[in-house]
C-alpha cells in the first residue's frame, strides 16, 4: 500500500475539493485499484457532491440546522459551538473508499471528494490518501 499525507489550510472556507489532488496521487500509482482518503481529526469530514452549484452552501445550511453553534453541548472547550464540531463525523464519514481504473477515480459525472471542516479553533488539517492495487 503506497500512502502521502497532505496538509490542507481551511481557515477560509469549510469545504475544500480534494478531487484533483487525490486524482494527481492515484495517477502516479497507475492501474486500477481502491484508495483510501482518511481524515485525522476528530471534527471533520469527507463528502462526495457536485461542486460550483450551490450544493456546499446547501450542506452548509443543513449542517447549521442540524448543528447550532451554541452552548447546548456538553462537550464545551474552544470556541461557542465547538462541540457541534465533535458531532460533525456522526454524520460525515472521516473516511471514503474510491474506486481507481486506469489511474484515474472512477467517479459519476457531478461528484468530487470534499473535506468538510466546520472548526475554526484548528484550520490546519492533515488527509492521508492511501492506494491499493487491484
Amino acid at each position: 500500500m503506497n500512502s502521502k499525507v497532505q496538509s490542507v489550510d481551511t481557515s477560509s472556507h469549510r469545504f475544500t475539493d480534494l478531487t484533483s489532488d487525490i486524482n494527481a496521487f492515484v495517477a502516479e500509482q497507475g492501474g486500477d485499484g481502491l484508495v483510501n482518503v482518511f481524515v485525522p481529526h476528530a471534527t471533520a469530514g469527507l463528502v462526495l457532491i457536485e461542486t460550483g452549484s450551490g450544493s456546499e452552501e446547501d450542506l452548509a445550511a443543513a449542517l447549521d440546522r442540524a448543528l447550532p453553534r451554541d452552548d447546548r453541548y456538553v462537550h464545551r472547550h474552544g470556541s461557542r459551538g465547538h462541540g457541534a464540531d465533535h458531532v460533525l463525523p456522526a454524520f460525515l464519514s472521516p473516511s471514503v473508499d474510491l474506486p481507481v481504473v486506469d489511474g484515474s477515480l472512477a467517479l459519476g459525472t457531478w461528484q468530487s471528494v470534499v473535506l468538510v471542516d466546520l472548526n475554526r479553533d484548528n484550520p490546519q488539517r492533515k488527509v492521508r490518501f492511501s492506494f491499493v492495487a487491484g
